[in-house]
């Protein structure tokens, strides 16, 4: 059961901008809560996302981080599906299995989402730092030697799994996997544009070469990432900035017809506007990844949707997350896919702060953090 409060390290953004590695105190989970020791977690570009103040709803001062992966230290009261010592990834995106998102097979939201996620489900922290309270991000706040998050936000997974490699599967390689496998549904033999090579971009080239697709064009304006995307399943790459006219017409004619499915894994608008147009105009899916800023708009001409293409979004991936997170990892163990490749840096913890250079100059796919 629950002990005491435990101080340990943690790294907290104060404002928006850099984070501090502080000593920190997480209290005990309270009742349907766990609290897991961290052993590595990835940084994403969401939570760059955040440290830029961009993301919606997010309040200061913060724990970032929700791509982790640990060990259950203890439970709340009621807690019985895991215990201490079982190995897990805590969720971005719970499933209590109960609310009519859970109970609908083709959905992976949950109605607890519904509520800002940096307080815990009864509107309090169990962070404090220098005797402030400190938010979680996510419900997860990976950025912390401990963290305590619901019940229902946690996969228990295989005992054999490496945590230091499946920390991934807590966002990043699920959600661009699953998009090209879930939420698009790739066919054998089809074309693929994946827009933006990194994490989740390389990930969605792996899952269309899993489904068979024939042709997996990768678009990026950083050329180093073209050997990881051929070596991950890309059959060609292209950069925007070769080429005189806009994009979806290089594609479009390198295709035919435009490609089959398309990914849009950036976050700007422009480039959603060009995965839309680069897929095919009367059977096309597009499929949204990207975050663009809070309060983003975007215009598109009518006609594009008019004329038959589908325009989608996906939340990691389009898994029901306590349920299928657990079965990726087995399928990782049996060596299925190989996401091992999309790590490019390991650093201590105290070095986050270099981890987050690395992705602003678009030198590393994923840094993981070990504790």
């Amino acid at each position: 059961m629950a002990g005491g409060v435990i101080r340990c390290r943690a790294a907290v953004a104060w404002a928006p901008g850099k984070l501090s590695v502080e000593e920190v105190e997480v209290a005990p989970p309270k009742a349907g809560e766990v609290r897991i020791k961290l052993v590595a977690t990835g940084i994403c570009r969401t939570d760059e996302h955040l440290l830029q103040g961009c993301f919606p709803n997010a309040e200061f001062p913060v724990i970032p981080g929700h791509e982790g992966a640990g060990i259950v230290e203890s439970v709340g009261e009621g807690v019985t599906s895991m215990k201490p010592g079982d190995k897990v990834i805590p969720l971005c995106l719970p499933q209590c299995g109960e609310c009519s998102f859970c109970r609908n097979p083709e959905s992976n939201f949950c109605q607890n989402i519904s509520e800002p996620q940096h307080l815990l489900p009864d509107k309090t922290t169990r962070f404090s730092c220098k005797g402030k309270q400190i938010h979680h991000f996510l419900w997860v706040s990976t950025f912390a030697e401990y963290t305590v998050v619901p019940e229902y936000t946690v996969a228990k997974i295989d005992a054999a799994a490496p945590l230091d490699k499946v920390c991934l599967f807590g966002c990043g390689f699920s959600t661009g996997y699953g998009a090209a496998i879930n939420t698009a549904k790739v066919k054998p033999g089809s074309t693929c544009a994946v827009f933006g090579l990194g994490g989740i971009g390389l990930s969605v080239v792996m899952g269309c070469k899993a489904a068979g697709a024939s042709r997996i064009i990768g678009v990026d304006i950083n050329k180093d990432k073209f050997a990881k995307a051929k070596e991950l399943g890309a059959t060609d790459c292209i950069n925007p900035r070769d080429f005189q006219k806009p994009i979806q017409e290089v594609l479009t004619e390198m295709t035919g017809q435009g490609v089959d499915y398309s990914f849009e894994a950036i976050g700007h608008k422009d480039t959603m506007i060009a995965a839309l147009a680069s897929c095919n105009m009367s059977t096309g899916v597009c499929v949204m990844i990207g975050e663009l800023d809070s309060g983003s708009e975007i215009s598109i001409d009518p006609t594009l949707l008019l004329t038959g293409r589908t325009w989608k979004g996906t939340v990691l991936g389009g898994w029901k997350t306590r349920e299928c997170i657990p079965k990726l990892v087995s399928s990782y163990l049996e060596k299925k896919f190989n996401s091992d490749l999309l790590i490019t840096h390991t650093l201590p913890f105290a070095k986050v702060n270099e981890g987050f250079e690395l992705l602003r100059a678009g030198k590393s796919i994923r840094t993981v953090l070990l504790f």
